[in-house]
Parts: C-alpha cells; structure tokens; sequence
C-alpha cells in the first residue's frame, strides 16, 4: 500500500507566525509540487485533516477556502474535494487568438460540442456590437470546447451573416473559427477583450462539470477586421479551477506609462 501524501511532511508548528491553515496550505502545496499529490487525486475529508494536523475544523476550513480560490484543489457536491490540475495559461484576453490556437500552440488539443448554430434575431446589445439593425438575423454559435478532452469553456458566438455565410462548411465539433475565415479572406487585426470573476449558474456548471456556484471567468470579446467592420462576437465561461490568464503590458512610448484601462459595459 502507498505511503499517504502526509506522512513525513514537517507538523504544524505551533510556535510558529504563521497560523495554522497557512500552513496546512503549504504542505498541500509542496506536496502537490513533490507529486506525492496526483492531479484528481481526492483529499481526506476535513475530519480527517482535523486528525492528520492536530487542528481545529476551523484552520482546515480555512486552509481548503484558500486552496479553492487559488485553484489548487476542486470542491464536487456529493464527492469531496480534488486536487486540481495544474492551470493552463492562457493568452486569449490579450491576443487575437481564439481558444483553438491559444492551445494548438501549447501542443494540445480542442474538440466543441456544438450545443446551437442557428439564426436568429439579434437584440440590440448584440445587434450594436455587430454593427447590424436590431431583430437583423444572426448566426449564433454555442459551443461547448474541450481542451484534451477536458470541459473547459462554455462559449456562445455571434456572426452577422455575411461572415457566417463564409463558414457554413465548417466542422465547428473539430474546426477552428478564426483559421476557417482566414482562410477564406477575412482576418482579426483588433479587437476588445473584457475578462470578469464570475461564478457558475447552474447549466453552466453542468456543462462544465463543476458545481453549480463555482468560481469563473468569463470572457467577453468584439473583433474587427482591417476596414473596421465586427467579425464577431463572443462570450465565453472559462472554468477557474484549469485556466489563468495572463496579460502582457507595454510602455505605450508617450510619457504616461503603462496603462490600465478598465471598463463596466459587456
């Protein structure tokens, strides 16, 4: 039988500044860091971290909260708590890319279930960011995107028709949207991209097989092509237990300094 993951780890100092569900946080870390720890491995329930520890179900408490919000560990209804994956950085809200190249750099792999794809009237919010009349029909792309079988984001697309029409071939269950309408002519040179925390509804926890209440980002984007017409846009759940998002600054040369620009409409 396996030695368990605790067993050797340095005990909980009691002398020690660090109080003690800071320190029950490092030894889930260092042992994770060490793989004595697997991905998806399922952790001891809090009375026997209470026991493993020598602590109060407070401190553990405490410790499994912090582990959640930094994305250490996965907490499923029902099933107990899991240690997470390690996250994948993702370039997206900062890089004309979508989900598909973002990850076929990194040399892994996306699949979609395609949940819709169908046209409908757009409403005025979507038909000002595509840049059509409002109840003009749309194409409305929902899909749901797994990274190396993995759930991993749930994201609706908007298409005004003469882009969709492009793409009517397309396998979207394995394709690429962007590659697709490169290829066709019609390439993403700007955009906006607005990252928000947010928590799942329940559908989305389903799709995205977390629990319902969990913690998330979600993406929302507008893309234009050369002569300033709208491609495309998207929102898109991305779980927070598998993906962080990483953001490159420059100096934009004028004296000011970095910028940070922040923005409350979707």
């Amino acid at each position: 039988m396996a030695t368990p993951w605790w067993q050797g780890t340095e005990p909980i100092d009691r002398s020690s500044d660090l109080p003690y569900y800071e320190q029950i946080k490092r030894v889930i870390i260092s042992s994770a860091a060490a793989e004595r720890i697997a991905p998806g491995e399922l952790l001891p329930g809090e009375h026997e971290l209470c026991r493993i520890f020598g602590v109060s179900r407070t401190a553990v408490r405490q410790a499994l909260g912090a582990l959640e919000y930094e994305g250490f560990i996965t907490r499923v209804k029902g099933k107990g708590t899991f240690l997470s994956d390690i996250k994948t950085r993702e370039r997206l809200a900062n890089r004309l890319m979508g989900l598909y190249e973002d990850v076929s750099e990194r040399g892994g792999t996306v699949t979609s279930h395609v949940l819709q794809r169908e046209y409908l009237p757009a409403d005025v919010r979507v038909a000002e960011k595509l840049g059509v009349e409002p109840d003009e029909d749309v194409l409305v792309l929902e899909r749901l995107r797994f990274v190396d079988g993995m759930p991993w984001s749930l994201s609706k697309t908007w298409l005004p028709r003469h882009i969709a029409a492009l793409v009517e071939d397309v396998d979207f269950e394995t394709g690429s949207l962007y590659l697709a309408l490169e290829q066709r002519g019609v390439r993403a040179v700007r955009g906006r991209r607005i990252l928000e925390a947010i928590v799942t509804d329940a559908r989305e926890g389903e799709l995205l097989g977390v629990a319902e209440g969990m913690p998330a980002m979600r993406l929302n984007s507008i893309t234009r092509a050369s002569d300033g017409s709208t491609i495309e846009c998207f929102v898109a759940v991305h779980r927070g237990d598998k993906s962080s998002f990483v953001f490159d600054m420059d100096d934009p040369g004028d004296g000011v300094g970095m910028r940070l620009t922040t923005d409350t409409g979707n």
